[in-house]
């Protein structure tokens, strides 16, 4: 067999398509070949931005000494977790069972060609043993040594392994939590929070967007954890926009930290953080008055309009770590570099404000920008008055921009994932109606509808905008995630075309993922062919659950259409999670936001009127929304008087000549509103 990666849609497929390992894709044709042969398959499952899996085929798979053993003994084929998430999925849980420690990336499977189920598992692997890790070139001598002598020992294996992942997905349904798990998950929270960076105790520190959205839920709430959870959403954003985890003169942020600081982050930039983070910063800014959770919010949307978007508007995915080959290498600086591009007084305003007075804190030779004091304390310091230290701190960001764009720059993941672009899409809707900025909407519409034309075909939903060859069928994130942000851009601006898409995607949900006996989704459906089981989960892990926003997206579309088909689906959801909320509620933050919305359903408010008035009914909306806690928790439409053929109770939401809202939460609506005065009255006095 040849290398037959040189046609991927996957850059990171790509990138090992001159490696002298006979590389194959996940397809029929390798999957045929080694169960034909009986030959055991290496699965090598990684993506574009993973450090180690760039060590790994520097060291190994461009090895052709490694590659000929590699060659000799298995069918090899090479995996983008990004492009199938089920299959990454199911083996990384195998990876957990067969070692009894969770898995990572690179993630090195060998498995039966005769069922696929993995026999032996690792991640990385350096070419020869060191650091107490067998050499990859001996491992693979072993393994193959072991499939062709102990066969029966490993179809005992493998059945006792197929045997426990379906008992690890098994759910049994049981009665809707009540909202008191929320606190459970609070006191949580609390109990590992770090009181003095924000986010969680310890290193590695990620960004959970999903339990900042929580804390701030909960901040708007009459629980006895109030002031807890706003201290502790704000002081971990804090530390996310001042220190090393945001991009200070790209703008956007980082995957996560290494140190418990925030300090020096691993260097990719992916899209979905930035995607959850987006909105989660316009909350805080318009909620506290918060400038600087404002200015992070429009530094992720630079960001995406100047490196992540495609000439039709969508979305890429990522930027990796690595450039020139080393990690971090393009966003780091000495301080001659910075003296050289900075004017003396500009210089000793950043020196101040960014750390350079003190210790490299980056391998200890070069800095890494954060935030180290305050505007006023960079001011005092130079004895000039903040205006002016503004001025020159934005200079001289503005000039190291420029010198660092001269720079090699990291390679760019050009894959247009759907999930990915729908929580883009759903996060821009949401910022732009929070900080009032229309502009964003113009970028969310050019992505909606660069997925319209290439992910939604004949009625059906692909994973990624790619060429017809390479269509994946979509997985439970590509339809929940997708249905979210059509229902946040309904709300910016009623397209028809859009709700039907959403009722399209709903109806798929249920028709091609719900599970009927237990309740709740599986991540793929039948047409995926995943081999093992079909996975179920309700945690957040970098993405949200899937079952979460489903749940979430199917309350809020039941009560605005008055049909129970998902309303039904969304409780008999949160039915089969009884069990992890119960167990550990604190790592399945959207679902208990989910959790809230269907114990105390949302306000939803529709107007209806002609385009003339739209503006002034807008207007109605925003000032009896202005004193509000907090307005994420209503959903507002304005539908032209001539949208045509509204589905349920919008059929019945009839227009009126001076314009109406109606306005409800879950099956319990007021008197129709005829005025706009009124209206902003009666959401006043609900406040």
């Amino acid at each position: 067999m040849r290398n037959r990666l040189v046609e991927s849609s996957s850059p990171y497929l790509r990138q090992h398509a001159g490696n002298p390992v006979h590389w194959q894709p996940w397809d029929a044709t390798a999957l045929e070949h080694a169960r034909q042969t009986d030959t055991p398959i290496l699965l090598s499952i990684g993506y574009s931005a993973c450090h180690w899996c760039h060590v790994m085929a520097h060291e190994s798979f461009e090895d052709t000494a490694i590659a000929g053993v590699m060659n000799e003994s298995f069918v090899n084929i090479k995996l983008d977790r990004e492009q199938r998430p089920d299959l990454d999925r199911v083996y990384q849980l195998a990876h957990q069972a067969l070692s009894g420690r969770g898995g990572g990336w690179p993630l090195t499977v060998f498995l039966d060609p005769q069922d696929l189920t993995p026999f032996f598992v690792g991640t990385y692997f350096p070419p020869a043993s060191r650091h107490g890790l067998p050499g990859f070139a001996g491992l693979l001598q072993k393994v193959r040594a072991y499939y062709d002598t102990h066969r029966d020992e490993l179809r005992e294996q493998n059945t006792r392994l197929r045997e426990w992942l379906s008992r690890a997905e098994e759910s049994a349904s049981g009665e809707v939590p009540s909202l008191s798990i929320i606190d459970v998950a609070l006191e949580r929270m609390a109990a590992r929070f770090d009181p003095d960076n924000g986010g969680s105790l310890g290193a590695p520190k990620f960004p959970h967007a999903g339990e900042l959205e929580l804390l701030l839920d909960s901040a708007q709430s009459m629980t006895p954890h109030v002031h807890d959870a706003a201290h502790m959403a704000r002081l971990t954003l804090k530390a996310l926009a001042a220190r090393g985890l945001q991009d200070h003169l790209g703008g956007g942020f980082f995957r996560y930290c290494v140190d418990a600081q925030w300090t020096i982050p691993h260097f990719e930039k992916m899209l979905y953080d930035n995607a959850q983070l987006l909105p989660v910063f316009a909350r805080v800014a318009k909620r506290f008055e918060d400038t600087a959770s404002a200015q992070s919010a429009t530094g992720i949307v630079d960001w995406l309009r100047r490196e992540m978007t495609a000439s039709d508007g969508a979305f890429f995915s990522a930027l990796d770590a690595d450039s020139d080959g080393e990690e971090g290498k393009f966003y780091v600086w000495t301080r001659e570099e910075i003296r050289t591009a900075l004017s003396t007084e500009e210089f000793a305003a950043v020196e101040t404000g960014y750390g350079l007075d003190a210790p490299p804190n980056f391998e200890s030779h070069a800095w890494h920008l954060v935030k180290a004091v305050t505007l006023e304390r960079i001011a005092s310091t130079l004895e000039r008055s903040t205006e002016t230290t503004q001025r020159l701190l934005a200079a001289a960001r503005g000039k190291l921009f420029d010198a660092r764009a001269k720079r090699m720059r990291p390679a760019t993941d050009d894959k247009i994932l759907t999930s990915w672009n729908a929580l883009t899409i759903a996060g821009l809707a949401r910022a732009a109606r929070t900080l009032d900025k229309p502009e964003f909407i113009a970028d969310a519409d050019h992505a909606l509808r660069a997925l319209r034309d290439g992910a939604w075909i004949d009625s059906a939903l692909y994973a990624s905008v790619v060429g017809e060859i390479s269509r994946i069928p979509g997985f439970l994130d590509d339809h929940a995630f997708l249905l979210e942000a059509l229902l946040e851009m309904l709300q910016y601006r009623w397209r028809d075309a859009d709700l039907a898409w959403a009722l399209a995607l709903a109806d798929a949900l249920l028709e091609k993922f719900q599970d009927p006996q237990h309740g709740g989704f599986w991540f793929s459906a039948d047409e995926h062919a995943t081999p093992l089981q079909r996975s179920k989960t309700f945690t957040d892990d970098s993405l949200p659950s899937g079952n979460a926003v489903a749940a979430r997206a199917l309350l809020r579309l039941g009560h605005l259409l008055g049909e129970t088909r998902y309303l039904d689906a969304a409780e008999r959801t949160l039915r089969a999670s009884h069990e992890a909320l119960e167990k550990y509620p604190d790592a399945c933050p959207t679902l208990l936001r989910g959790l809230r919305d269907f114990h105390a359903p949302r306000m939803q408010i529709v107007v209806r009127c002609d385009a003339g008035k739209e503006q002034v009914w807008r207007d109605a909306l925003r000032t009896g929304m202005e004193s509000a806690t907090d307005r994420d928790r209503s959903d507002t439409y304005v539908i032209p008087d001539d949208a045509r053929s509204l589905p349920g109770l919008l059929a019945k939401r009839k227009p009126r000549k001076s314009g109406v809202a109606y306005v409800c939460e879950g099956v319990s609506c007021r008197a129709p509103v005829t005025s706009t005065r009124k209206l902003t009255a009666m959401l006043r006095e609900s406040e």
